[in-house]
């Protein structure tokens, strides 16, 4: 929302609504789903997110929703089945690990599919060593994102960019310090708001990488690196647009 997001829906598990609403942002909207017995999104509720996401420009997929079962499988079916611009994180990606072939069906579907994968992700989606992918990150970026017709953004140190119509970004922003939980978050939920505003999805990815570095960029400088946490990078953002426009 503060990358410009005009309304922000989180679907979540029935039973942590009540809990939820006490705690979330007041703008952020939630949308209650039927669950598993451990409490997490269940395939069941699939045409519930079929039906809603009529009426939405972006679909986030991934932060938050375990390894369930039931939820990657209702994961892996938004992602073959739903035809929207689509930032896949997080347990999204894990979700493909040895279903990569599903991007292959869909790669030439309307709508933009965005894939945010850390060097251990990566390392598992594709099959090979964290150490191969972090010593060929440009290389490696590039390849996944020509061979599934994909944008990736392969985070970490100099976060790569790169499409599937050989557009590529070395990011320069950024620090340590943003190595925290919920920054790849924070990332995420960026990427998708300049999707949602007409961005391409290189060109949203690349501004939202830049921002982000810079925001954690200016939240260390007043935070420290060490004491840095992702709602410290959040509340930077505004600056960091300002300071870019």
């Amino acid at each position: 929302m503060r990358s410009g997001a005009g309304l922000v829906t989180l679907g979540i598990p029935k039973s942590l609504n009540s809990t939820i609403i006490k705690i979330k942002p007041k703008e952020v909207m939630t949308f209650p789903l039927p669950e598993t017995s451990d409490g997490t999104l269940s395939l069941s509720g699939y045409k519930k997110i079929k039906d809603f996401v009529k009426k939405v420009d972006v679909l986030v997929v991934g932060p938050g929703l375990t390894q369930n079962k039931s939820t990657q499988g209702l994961v892996r079916k938004v992602i073959s089945k739903i035809d929207k611009p689509m930032v896949i994180d997080a347990d999204g990606l894990n979700a493909l690990v040895g279903h990569l072939k599903m991007l292959y069906a869909i790669r030439y579907t309307l709508y933009a599919k965005i894939l945010t994968p850390h060097p251990g992700e990566m390392a598992r989606l594709m099959g090979i060593s964290i150490k191969k992918v972090q010593g060929n990150r440009k290389d490696i970026t590039k390849k996944f994102a020509k061979d599934y017709k994909v944008t990736a953004v392969l985070k970490g140190h100099n976060t790569v960019v790169a499409d599937y119509k050989s557009n590529l970004y070395v990011n320069k922003t950024g620090n340590p310090g943003m190595a925290t939980a919920g920054s790849g978050d924070v990332l995420t939920g960026m990427i998708a708001a300049f999707l949602a505003q007409g961005l391409t999805a290189f060109e949203a990815s690349k501004y939202a990488v830049y921002l982000h570095g810079l925001a954690g960029d200016l939240a260390a400088k007043e935070k420290t690196q060490i004491s840095l946490i992702a709602s410290d990078i959040i509340d930077k953002i505004p600056e960091a647009i300002k300071l870019c426009s």
